[in-house]
């Protein structure tokens, strides 16, 4: 990767609407190479995939939890039973294993305490959590899916 595919990323993260030809006057190329280089960024897994950011308030789930969950079990099994749980409730729209003493931080949205309250039960009901911690998120400062492409040169010299 190179300079131009961190042009074409920052153009396609931006918006991932924007006509090849547009992407190509941007970053100097002409329409064919353009197109070559973007598909190699998907074959090689560099863009995974291209989706529609939707406006979780018009969608009526404003609330933004932040729960640290942390468990007594760290057995392959609960490890599957808990990816499975995650998977099937659409509330938990992040997880991450962390180091410390949280071992899972989610982010959840919902619309309300109440609709919180059925996802937690869903999320006791299905694996055996040792502690479950919740933090409502009061505003967002900054929120975005883009990441940053300046380290590309940094990593392929």
């Amino acid at each position: 990767m190179d300079r131009i595919d961190q042009k074409i990323l920052d153009l396609l993260q931006g918006d991932a609407t924007l006509p090849i030809a547009e992407v190509a006057e941007q970053v100097g190329l002409s329409t064919a190479p353009c197109w070559r280089r973007i598909k190699k960024l998907e074959d090689d897994g560099v863009i995974q995939r291209r989706v529609a950011l939707v406006d979780r308030r018009k969608v009526n789930v404003p609330m933004t939890l932040f729960v640290s969950v942390r468990t007594t079990r760290h057995a392959l099994e609960w490890v599957d039973d808990f990816r499975r749980m995650i998977a099937d409730i659409p509330e938990i729209v992040e997880v991450w294993r962390l180091t410390g003493d949280v071992d899972y931080l989610l982010r959840i949205v919902v619309p309300d305490i109440d609709a919180y309250d059925a996802v937690y039960k869903r999320m006791i009901d299905r694996v055996e959590l040792a502690d479950v911690s919740s933090a409502i998120a009061m505003e967002e400062l900054k929120y975005t899916t883009a990441v940053p492409t300046g380290y590309i040169a940094r990593t392929r010299g």
